[in-house]
C-alpha cells in the first residue's frame, strides 16, 4: 500500500524532448525550476494524481546481464545516494528518453525529474524520484481588454487534469530493482514509456503471485472444469478458489487443491495445465506464499459469476453464499425436448 497525501516535491526539473526521426530537438533547462505556493499544489497534484486511483500494479528494473548495466537504475540511484545532484542527473535522464525516442508515432513534450520526500509505502516512509511527461496540448481562450473591446486569444496548453505519462520510483527495495509505479494515457506505442525508456519487469511481490495465480486458476476453470463438468462447476470452482484465498494468509498448494477442486480426476489435470502454462502466469516454482487480499478483492471483481445459456436465459450464481448454488440448483437432460435443464428449487420469489 502506498500514502502519497504527505508528500512533498523538494526539487523539479524540467526539460524538453522531441523526436529524433523527425529531427527535433532536445532542451535541457540549466537550473532547477523555482516552486512557489499557487502552482505547487497544482503540480503536486497533476503528478500523483493517477497514482492514487492506480491500481497498485508494481514494476521493477530489470536487465538481462545485471542491473549494473541498467542505464536509469544507476542514474536514479546516483540521485537516492546524492539529492543535491538531481538536477545534473535529471539532464541525462531526460537525454536517455530522448534516445529512446524514436519511433515516428512518438510524440515531443516536456519532462519533468522531481524529488519526492515523505512518501509511504509498505508502511515505510521513503524518498522517490518521479519522471513525468506530457504530451498532448489542448486549445484554451485566454482574453484582454483593449478600451472598449474584449478581444478573444488562442492558445495552447497542458491539461492538468491529465498526466499524459509517469512513473514513480520507491527509494524502496534496491536490490530487487526498486519498486515502481507507472501509468501511460497514450497507448499509441507501449513499448516505448514502459520498456524501452524505463527498462521494467513486473515486480514479483505477494500481489503480483496473488493475481497470477488468481489468474492460472480462473484459466484452469474455463479450459478443464468446464468441458470436463458444465458451466455451473466452472462457476463454482472459481467461486471456492476466491474463498480459499479469502480466508488464509499463506497461501500451500496442496491445501488448495485438496480444498478446492471437487472432483478428485481433475486433481492429476491441474497438475499438468500447471506443468503446460505455468511459464504464461509466472508461477513455474509458485507452491506457497503470502496472499495479498487486495488481489483477492480485485479478482473477485472480474471474475464472471453468470451462467449464459443459448434460449437468451442467465442464471446468476452467488458467490457470498455458494452453498445455494450446490443445494438448489441441478442440470438434467430432457429426452423428449432433446436439451439439457437446470432446474432451480425456490421458496418464494423476492420483489425486485
Amino acid at each position: 500500500m502506498i500514502n502519497l497525501y504527505n508528500t512533498h516535491i523538494s526539487s523539479l526539473s524540467i526539460h524538453r524532448v522531441g523526436n529524433k526521426s523527425r529531427n527535433e530537438s532536445l532542451f535541457l533547462s540549466a537550473d532547477p525550476y523555482k516552486m512557489d505556493d499557487e502552482i505547487t499544489p497544482l503540480l503536486k497534484e497533476f503528478f500523483l494524481k493517477p497514482f492514487r486511483d492506480k491500481e497498485e500494479n508494481y514494476f521493477q528494473f530489470s536487465h538481462d546481464t545485471d542491473l549494473e548495466f541498467h542505464e536509469l537504475f544507476n542514474l536514479v540511484t546516483e540521485i537516492f545516494e546524492a539529492p543535491e545532484q538531481v538536477h545534473e542527473l535529471s539532464k541525462k535522464i531526460t537525454r536517455h528518453l530522448f534516445d529512446q525516442s524514436t519511433h515516428p508515432h512518438i510524440k515531443s513534450g516536456e519532462v519533468y525529474v522531481a524529488y519526492l520526500e515523505n512518501l509511504q509505502i509498505d508502511n515505510e516512509k521513503v524518498d522517490a524520484v518521479g519522471i513525468f511527461k506530457s504530451e498532448l496540448k489542448q486549445d484554451f481562450l485566454q482574453f484582454s481588454e483593449k478600451e472598449n473591446q474584449l478581444d478573444a486569444i488562442l492558445q495552447q496548453g497542458i491539461n492538468l487534469n491529465r498526466l499524459d505519462k509517469g512513473a514513480l520510483i520507491f527509494n524502496h527495495k534496491k536490490e530487487d530493482g526498486y519498486k515502481i509505479l507507472s501509468v501511460d494515457s497514450n497507448r499509441y506505442d507501449a513499448r516505448y514509456w514502459l520498456e524501452s525508456f524505463l527498462g521494467v519487469d513486473a515486480f514479483h511481490d505477494e500481489n503480483f503471485q496473488t493475481k497470477k495465480y488468481l489468474k492460472f486458476c480462473q484459466d484452469f476453470a474455463r479450459d478443464v472444469v468446464f468441458p470436463a463438468e458444465d458451466k455451473k462447476e466452472e462457476v463454482m470452482f472459481m467461486n471456492r478458489a476466491v474463498n480459499h484465498f479469502a480466508k488464509n494468509d499463506l497461501f500451500e498448494e496442496t491445501a488448495f487443491m485438496n480444498e478446492v477442486i471437487d472432483n478428485p480426476d481433475l486433481i492429476p489435470e491441474f497438475r499438468h495445465y500447471k506443468s503446460e502454462k505455468a511459464p504464461k502466469y509466472s508461477i513455474e516454482d509458485l507452491t506457497t506464499f503470502p496472499i495479498a487480499n487486495t488481489a483477492v478483492t480485485a479478482a473477485r471483481k472480474k471474475i464472471k459469476n453468470t451462467i449464459n445459456l443459448d434460449t437468451n436465459i442467465q442464471i446468476k450464481m452467488d458467490f457470498i453464499n455458494p452453498e445455494s448454488a450446490e443445494k438448489f440448483v441441478e442440470k438434467g437432460w430432457d429426452e423428449e425436448k432433446q436439451m439439457y435443464y437446470y432446474l432451480v428449487y425456490f421458496n418464494k420469489e423476492h420483489k425486485s
